[in-house]
């Protein structure tokens, strides 16, 4: 298989995100920005570690998977052949399920490849609880599985375009994913270093940014508030540009781990 090239899925992502632009804008605020807008104005707090009412909630859970479907959705848009936005929406929400299945797949395995480190921990003597001391043998067994959890999520990173592009099962995705990663790790390690990064610079500093100003010049963000309204506005058009060019990026890179070819996905054939 031939090394991916980051820089030519780069360099096609532009050209998608200038041809097709308008499509993909539709989608992103559809089923990213809409469903982020709504949460964030709530629940202002959703992300952080103090619990709120149940119904904020699953009212988080139901945008995430919406958002979930609109990452199916903009790669379908960037893989071709031309779709319009209703059809592209629709595929996304009918391979919603089998994306989902797939992901609960890669969670359960990583919760089973924990358990020879929690037993080491076991017989060694550490009290699994929150009374768990510091020391030289928990950093390495943490460090240990932080590195199966990169493995795999890195090997794991072409899920989303094979559910989109491909009419397969959730174990067929998992196993196209980690064929077409073989051999690419590093490259696409690096691509995940570079993009979160650099998401992570624009995400915190515009949030912070404008989460001083709204406080100072509105007050404490409140739900339901104006000022949450706008903080939440904000925190999701970076979302769904960010979830736009990622979604494309992959797409790219899957095109090129499958031989240049585009995908031939099953959509509907109307665009309602």
């Amino acid at each position: 298989m031939a090394n991916l090239s980051i820089s030519a899925a780069w360099d096609e992502a532009k050209l998608i995100l200038e041809r097709e632009g308008k499509l993909l804008a539709s989608v992103a605020l559809a089923l990213v920005a809409l469903p982020a807008v709504v949460t964030g104005l709530v629940s202002p707090g959703s992300m952080s570690t103090s619990s709120g009412p149940l119904w904020s909630d699953v009212l988080v859970i139901i945008a995430s998977l919406i958002a979930l479907a609109g990452q199916l959705a903009l790669i379908r848009l960037a893989l071709g052949p031309s779709i319009t936005v209703g059809g592209a929406i629709a595929h996304g929400l009918k391979r919603l399920p089998v994306y989902l299945v797939a992901g609960i797949l890669i969670m359960v395995a990583l919760i089973v490849a924990a358990i020879p480190l929690v037993l080491i921990l076991a017989a060694l003597g550490v009290p699994l609880n929150a009374e768990m001391k510091p020391s030289g043998i928990v950093a390495l067994l943490v460090l240990v599985y932080l590195a199966i959890v990169l493995f795999v999520g890195v090997r794991m990173i072409l899920a989303g375009p094979v559910a989109s592009a491909e009419a397969v099962g959730p174990i067929a995705i998992l196993k196209r994913s980690w064929s077409l990663t073989a051999g690419q790790f590093w490259r696409l390690f690096g691509f995940l270093v570079i993009f979160f990064i650099g998401a992570l610079v624009v995400l915190l500093g515009i949030g912070a940014a404008v989460g001083v100003l709204i406080g100072v010049t509105a007050g404490k963000i409140q739900p339901m508030s104006g000022s949450a309204l706008v903080v939440a506005l904000v925190q999701a058009l970076l979302n769904a540009i960010i979830t736009t060019v990622f979604a494309v990026m992959l797409a790219r890179l899957y095109v090129q781990a499958n031989g240049g070819s585009e995908a031939q996905a099953s959509v509907p054939k109307s665009g309602t």
